[in-house]
């Protein structure tokens, strides 16, 4: 967090601590290029339309990442099952950017010219054709050109509260 919780007005507090109540897939976004080699954990990622398909992220402009995805233009965003929480808290910056495609292990795909991590939920190659810069972030506008089936897992894993949660698969009736 780049500005501690005492900087913030009574506002933005009662603003976080309501957003914090607003459940959200979490995602590893990467991307891999002439800017660089990168990965973040972001919940801020949503569909925008089917036509074309088109996905939008919201990168920290703070965030050492943010001018490597731009550089780079082409991302990877990673949906996440209950098994990756050890994945999303490395890219969530308990490890050190350089380290985090290391210390994971071999569970990344590097074939598609971006990272993909193997057993995903699923991956969202695409590319980016629009951004929009609206406070302290920047809306990444992501125009699909290859979507990587995931595996069927234990479930998603979402951010709600402040912590990771798992959200188990449904059972079929």
């Amino acid at each position: 967090m780049a500005e501690k919780l005492t900087q913030l007005t009574p506002t933005q507090r009662l603003f976080r601590d309501a957003m914090a109540n607003l459940s959200a897939g979490v995602n590893i976004v990467t991307t891999d290029g002439p800017g660089g080699r990168a990965g973040i954990t972001v919940s801020a990622v949503c569909s925008v339309t089917d036509t074309p398909p088109t996905m939008l992220v919201c990168v920290n402009r703070s965030s050492r990442s943010h001018d490597v995805f731009r550089a780079n233009e082409h991302l990877c965003i990673n949906v996440l099952g209950t098994e990756h929480e050890d994945v999303a808290m490395a890219f969530a910056g308990r490890v050190p950017a350089e380290q985090r495609f290391t210390v994971t292990g071999d569970v990344w795909d590097h074939s598609h010219g971006v990272p993909v991590l193997r057993g995903s939920a699923a991956s969202i190659l695409g590319r980016v054709t629009g951004t929009v810069e609206r406070g302290s972030h920047t809306v990444m506008f992501v125009q699909v050109d290859q979507v990587v089936p995931g595996q069927d897992g234990e479930g998603s894993l979402v951010y709600y509260r402040r912590r990771f949660h798992p959200v188990p698969t449904p059972m079929s009736a």
